[in-house]
C-alpha cells in the first residue's frame, strides 16, 4: 500500500495553515515548516499518512529544490505524493493580514518595501513555479472554513479515520446539567416508573422499565420527533467540523426514564454510524453501580428495541459499535 503524502504550501493567509489542521484531523502525521534539507528524508519514513507545511519561511526553502525532491519522491512505488497549493486574491489576502495583524513574512522591509501589499506581490512571483506544477489548487478566496474542511475531507480522508465522536449520556437533573452538554433532552414528561413499587429497584436498563415507559401514550410520537431532528442535525455538525458531541438526556433521578432513552438513541445512532463514520459512546452518570456489575445488561433483559452487548459490566462508559 503506498502511503499519502502531502506536501502543502502556497501564499502566506491563503490557508495553508488551516488545511495542515484539517489533515492532523483526519489521521495524517502533520509537520509544519521543517528545513528543506531535511524534508525528503522526512517524508520517506514511516508508514501513517503525512502532510508538510512548506512556505516562504521554512529554512532553505527555494521552489526548484523542493520540485526536485518531488520528481524524486514520485519515482518511490511506496509514496502517493501530491503537491498541494493554497491561494487567493490579493484583495483577500490584504484584508485578511488587516484583521489579523500578524506580519507578511516578504514585507518586513528593506529593499522589498514595508506594505503588505509589497510582501504578497513579491511572494506571487517566488511561488509561480510552485503553483504551476501543484496536483491540486486550492483557492480559498470565498470559500468559508466548513466549506474548505468539507471539501479536504472528500479529497484526503484515509479509510477508516475518525469522524464525529458521540456521547450519549444520561443524568439526574438534581445533580446538574453534564458540563460537556451540547444537546440536552428533558424525559420528566414521560411517566415515572420510580413510582411503581416493582419497578423503584430497576433502571431503564431492564425490560419492565423500559416496557413501561415505551409504552406511555406520549412516547411514540416524542421518539418519532426526537429521530427526526437528530438524523438530519448530526451530518450538518460534520460539516461545520465538529469532532466531538455529548447529547444528554435528562430525568428526576436519572436511572430509569433517561437511561431508557440514551440506551435506545444510542442504538439508533449506532445503527448509522457505518455509514456516516461516527463513533458512539453510552454513559449513565447516576448509575456507578455498572462498573460493580450488579446492573443487568440489556443484551439479557430481552428488550427488542435495545442493541446487544453494547455495555461491558466493567466501565459506566462504552463505545457502540
Amino acid at each position: 500500500m503506498t502511503r499519502p503524502v502531502v506536501i502543502i504550501t502556497g501564499l502566506s493567509g491563503a490557508g495553508r495553515a488551516s488545511i495542515l489542521n484539517m489533515l492532523e484531523d483526519l489521521s495524517f502525521e502533520t509537520v509544519d515548516n521543517p528545513p528543506l534539507a531535511v524534508l525528503e528524508a522526512l517524508l520517506g519514513d514511516g508508514d501513517l499518512p503525512i502532510a508538510v507545511g512548506v512556505d516562504t519561511r521554512s529554512r532553505g526553502f527555494d521552489p526548484p529544490a523542493l520540485l526536485k525532491i518531488l520528481e524524486r519522491l514520485r519515482l518511490r512505488p511506496d509514496l502517493a505524493p501530491t503537491l498541494l497549493f493554497a491561494t487567493a486574491e490579493d484583495a483577500v489576502l490584504l484584508r485578511r493580514y488587516t484583521e489579523t495583524r500578524r506580519r507578511h513574512p516578504l514585507a518586513p522591509g528593506g529593499p522589498f518595501g514595508t506594505r503588505v501589499q509589497d510582501g504578497i506581490a513579491r511572494e506571487t512571483l517566488l511561488m509561480a513555479p510552485l503553483r504551476e506544477a501543484a496536483d491540486l489548487l486550492v483557492d480559498t478566496t470565498d470559500v468559508p472554513l466548513p466549506e474548505l474542511r468539507r471539501r479536504m475531507e472528500a479529497r484526503f480522508r484515509p479509510e477508516g479515520a475518525p469522524g464525529l465522536s458521540i456521547t450519549v449520556q444520561s443524568f439526574g437533573f438534581p445533580k446538574g446539567l453534564p458540563r460537556e452538554a451540547d444537546l440536552v433532552f428533558d424525559m420528566r414528561f414521560l411517566r415515572n416508573p420510580h413510582y411503581v413499587p416493582a419497578l423503584k429497584p430497576l433502571t431503564g436498563r431492564d425490560a419492565g422499565v423500559a416496557e413501561y415507559v415505551a409504552e406511555d401514550a406520549a412516547f411514540p410520537a416524542f421518539w418519532q420527533n426526537l429521530t427526526a431532528l437528530l438524523d438530519p442535525l448530526l451530518p450538518r455538525y460534520v460539516a461545520e467540523g465538529k469532532k466531538y458531541l455529548t447529547i444528554a438526556v435528562g430525568c428526576t433521578g436519572g436511572r430509569h426514564r433517561s437511561v431508557f432513552v440514551a440506551e435506545k438513541l444510542a442504538a439508533h445512532l449506532a445503527e448509522t454510524s457505518s455509514m456516516h463514520g461516527w463513533r458512539v459512546e453510552l454513559a449513565h452518570r447516576e448509575l456507578p453501580e455498572i462498573a460493580r456489575g450488579s446492573n443487568t445488561p440489556h443484551a439479557e433483559n430481552g428488550h427488542p428495541d435495545l442493541l446487544p452487548d453494547i455495555a461491558p459490566r466493567d466501565t459506566h462508559m462504552t463505545t457502540v459499535e
